[in-house]
C-alpha cells in the first residue's frame, strides 16, 4: 500500500464522498403558508406564517391584547425585525401550556423556523442570533425528602 504525502491524495483516496452542506427548500402548505411548531418550557405554539400585512394573531386575539407586557411583545417580534420583515407577513398562532414567558419564546422559536420555510435563505442570519435553538431548560422535579427539587426542610437543632 502506497504511503500518502499530503491531504489532497487522502480526499482522493478517499472518493469524492465530501459533505455537502444541505440544501433547504421552501415548505409550504396547500393555501401557501409556512408551518412551524415552537416550544419553551411546557409551551407549544403552533405558527403559520403567509405573505400580508404584517398582522399577529395569537389564540384569535391581537398580540397586543394576548401579551399585555412590552417585553413579551418584543420576545415574539424579534426575529421578524432582525430579517426586516416588519410588515411583509401575517402570523397565525396557538399557544397553550405554560405561562406568558413560555408562550413568548414557544413563538419566537415558531416564527423563526416559519420564517426559515417561507424564506430558506434567512436561516443564517436567524440561526446566527439562537432563534431556532429549542431551549431545552424545563423545570426540575421535585425529590422526596424535600421541600422543593432541592431546597431542604426548615432545620432546627431544638
Amino acid at each position: 500500500m502506497a504511503e500518502l504525502q499530503s491531504l489532497e491524495e487522502l480526499g482522493g483516496a478517499m472518493g469524492t464522498a465530501q459533505a455537502e452542506a444541505p440544501v433547504h427548500v421552501q415548505k409550504l402548505d396547500s393555501l401557501g403558508r409556512a408551518y412551524a411548531t415552537g416550544k419553551r418550557k411546557d409551551a407549544i405554539a403552533r405558527v403559520w406564517i403567509k405573505p400580508g400585512t404584517g398582522k399577529i394573531t395569537i389564540n384569535k386575539k391581537d398580540y397586543s391584547a394576548y401579551f399585555a407586557r412590552p417585553v413579551l411583545q418584543m420576545i415574539l417580534r424579534q426575529p421578524i425585525v432582525l430579517t426586516d420583515r416588519d410588515g411583509q407577513y401575517d402570523v397565525i398562532a396557538t399557544v397553550s401550556g405554560g405561562g406568558l414567558s413560555g408562550q413568548a419564546g414557544a413563538l419566537r422559536h415558531g416564527i423563526s423556523k416559519a420564517l426559515t420555510h417561507y424564506e430558506p435563505e434567512l436561516r443564517g442570519i436567524l440561526k446566527k442570533e439562537g432563534f431556532l435553538t429549542r431551549d431545552s431548560r424545563v423545570v426540575e422535579r421535585k425529590k422526596y425528602g424535600r421541600r422543593k427539587a432541592r431546597r431542604s426542610f426548615q432545620f432546627s437543632k431544638r
